[in-house]
């Protein structure tokens, strides 16, 4: 088998376990299972940096609030704005939608773009 097909059907494999899950706690004893603490950070990182720019909020605000570099909330808003990509992200976002960011940080996170 070559290597490219192991990593499908190993991915196909995890897609099902997080399918699987039926409540938030499987959900979380999942991820810190298979996780490490830096890797459960670096992901809900990117998921709140996502739900800012999908909100429009301004990159000097998201930095603030999350602690992101640039660097890494450029990759995520290349994602969110490419047509090959950021559909899981939208998934999500839609079926999420009365979360917003203020929500999850608790905080006022700022203007949108062009508010200052």
């Amino acid at each position: 088998m070559d290597e490219n097909r192991i990593d499908e059907v190993s991915l196909d494999y995890l897609y099902k376990a997080i399918l699987s899950l039926e409540t938030k706690e499987e959900c979380a004893a999942f991820l810190d299972d298979l996780c490490t603490s830096q890797e459960l950070k670096a992901l809900s990182q990117r998921m709140l940096v996502a739900k800012m720019l999908s909100e429009k909020k301004i990159y000097n605000n998201i930095v603030a609030s999350t602690g992101a570099s640039t660097a890494t909330i450029s990759r995520v808003n290349r994602t969110l704005n490419s047509k090959y990509s950021g559909s899981g992200y939208k998934t999500v976002f839609s079926r999420l939608k009365d979360t917003t960011s203020d929500d999850i940080t608790g905080v006022n996170t700022g203007a949108e773009k062009g508010a200052e």
